[in-house]
C-alpha cells in the first residue's frame, strides 16, 4: 500500500479504468472520507477505508471483491453510490511509494 501523494491528479472518469490497469491503485477523496482503490495481487478489485485499519494496520475493505476494473468502478460502496456517481465530487490522488521501502 502507497501513501497518499499531497497533490491531486487531473483524471476524467473515462480515463480512470485504464489509470487503474496501469498504476493497480488510487487514492479518491469523497467529502473526508478517503478510499484507496486497489487490486489485490492483480487477480481481484477493492475499496478500502482510509479511516479504519485492522489488526495487522492495513485499511479495512469497505466493498466487496470484484474479478475486473468495469465490475468494481460500477460498485455501490459509496453510501450505496457507484465511483461513477461520485466522480464530480471526487478528487483523487496517486498512491505513491515511501522513498525508504524503494
Amino acid at each position: 500500500m502507497g501513501k497518499k501523494a499531497a497533490e491531486a491528479l487531473d483524471i476524467s472518469y473515462n480515463d480512470l479504468a485504464d489509470y487503474l490497469h496501469r498504476n493497480h491503485s488510487v487514492y479518491m477523496k469523497v467529502g473526508s472520507a478517503v478510499y484507496y482503490l486497489t487490486d489485490v495481487n492483480y487477480e481481484a478489485w477493492r475499496a478500502q477505508d482510509t479511516s479504519r485499519r485492522n489488526s495487522k494496520n492495513h485499511f479495512v475493505d469497505c466493498s466487496e471483491l470484484v474479478s475486473t476494473v468495469d465490475e468494481f468502478l460500477m460498485l455501490p460502496f459509496v453510501h450505496g453510490k457507484t465511483i461513477k456517481d461520485v466522480f464530480d465530487q471526487a478528487t483523487f490522488y496517486a498512491s505513491v511509494k515511501d522513498e525508504k521501502t524503494v
